[in-house]
């Protein structure tokens, strides 16, 4: 039965443990046992957390027993990227800068899932500080990509993605600055939603560029993110009833500003198909704020992560992946006046973006337009981990530049997600778009 529960949704496990046929004690240990024996639970857990995951299951089922569930999903296992701080616990961000760092309190979105009774069971593993869409990292752990090891995961959020895809979390809760929550979801297959800024609470969390930065969960389905959202502070979301029909989606048909390889396309282009099919009405046309909104990311993001991180990087330079080091170090050369213009102008960009797009439900484009590496191949050559990085991310860093929420969904080919974005402020709205499309993909 033990086996069985790994590959059970979150929301399944809330279900059963309110039903009485799973007890959140032999749950928490099954998780803890599958991390202890998976080949690859090194690479992509940083430490578990078995004495802290036990306290609370033992909590869990005594409320259960008692009839005092806090939620849907007391009592289930959850997995935390190692940004989050967990009091006692060590929290190092990937990188050798923070080795033995151990915060006094927990973050507070660590602080609200554990009140609505979830179980820790670890930290995972990540991109070096949260600074790469790859997930390589040399100075802790690369985690394998649940296709084949040989191929990057997706990052910044690495650990946290691969954990749900090989059954060793039923959920976990990553970071999104500019798709370090989609993409490892995306290459492993996964649901991810990149919040509305603000939304969830970044306090307790190790900061890249906080004007960016999000928090958000990753899971197999579109009804545990919801459930999830809940549980880290947000909005409750009623998926019922949710559909296609009357629903209208627009695509960026903009290929000289966003081309996609062809893999990623043709998913793509498939997914498309089977909404339609759904009942939604799909779009095509240029968006103008598109190239120039990309333009503005190192501008109004690269000088804040170095000033964030520049003594503790200057204070032990050698000690940092040189990819990663090299790409905080080009922050330095923005200067203050263009950093504040750059924000003028994505202010802007944001206004001609809604403008543009008021009269449709959500904006879809290929998650990433790439499909994930070789690892061997990008640590042997620098300018093809500079060019892939940054493929990555383009697409997904729309999202977070234009201020919207956004949710990945696998689309049945592996490795290729479907990204839909909308306005900020409307999580609770896409996650019942997300649910329809979820549906209509199969």
């Amino acid at each position: 039965m033990g086996e069985d529960w790994l590959i059970m949704t979150a929301t399944a496990l809330g279900a059963a443990i309110a039903a009485g046929t799973i007890d959140p004690r032999d749950l928490a240990e099954a998780f803890l046992a599958a991390v202890a024996r998976h080949p690859h639970g090194p690479a992509i857990y940083a430490r578990a957390t078995p004495e802290r995951a036990r306290a609370e299951a033992a909590a869990a089922a005594d409320r259960a027993r008692a009839g005092l569930r806090r939620g849907p999903l007391d009592g289930v296992p959850l997995a935390w990227k190692d940004l989050f701080d967990t009091a006692g616990i060590a929290t190092e961000g990937g990188s050798a800068l923070l080795a033995g760092r151990i915060p006094g309190r927990d973050a507070a979105v660590v602080g609200a899932a554990t009140r609505a009774g979830l179980v820790c069971l670890g930290k995972t593993h990540l991109s070096e500080l949260a600074f790469s869409g790859l997930g390589i990292n040399p100075v802790t752990a690369t985690a394998p990509n649940v296709h084949d090891p040989a191929l990057a995961p997706g990052g910044s959020s690495s650990g946290s993605a691969v954990a749900v895809a090989f059954g060793l979390a039923p959920a976990a809760i990553g970071s999104d600055t500019a798709g370090s929550g989609r993409i490892p979801a995306a290459w492993n297959d996964l649901v991810g939603l990149k919040t509305t800024h603000g939304l969830l609470s970044l306090d307790g969390a190790l900061p890249l560029r906080p004007g960016f930065d999000t928090v958000g969960p990753i899971t197999r389905t579109v009804e545990d993110a919801a459930l999830l959202l809940a549980a880290l502070g947000g909005p409750a979301v009623d998926l019922a009833g949710a559909g296609l029909h009357r629903v209208r989606l627009l695509v960026v048909d903009e290929p000289a500003a966003l081309p996609a390889r062809d893999v990623p396309q043709a998913a793509f282009e498939a997914a498309l198909a089977r909404l339609a099919a759904a009942g939604a009405r799909i779009d095509r046309g240029p968006l103008a704020a598109v190239a120039p909104t990309l333009a503005l990311f190192p501008v109004v993001a690269a000088g804040e992560a170095y000033a964030i991180w520049r003594e503790a990087i200057e204070a032990n330079p050698d000690a940092m992946f040189a990819p990663i080091r090299d790409r905080f170090r080009a922050g330095g050369a923005i200067a203050a006046a263009d950093h504040v213009a750059g924000l003028r102008a994505l202010d802007l960009q944001r206004r001609a973006w809604r403008d543009a797009t008021a009269g449709h439900d959500a904006v879809l484009l290929p998650t990433t337009a790439n499909l994930p590496p070789k690892v061997a191949e990008l640590l042997a050559d620098p300018a093809r981990y500079a060019a892939e990085n940054l493929l990555a991310l383009r697409n997904p860093t729309l999202a977070n530049l234009l201020g919207l929420c956004a949710l990945t969904l696998p689309t049945g080919t592996p490795a290729c997600g479907l990204m839909l974005m909308a306005a900020g402020g409307g999580d609770a709205r896409l996650l019942r778009l997300g649910r329809a499309a979820e549906r209509a993909l199969g």
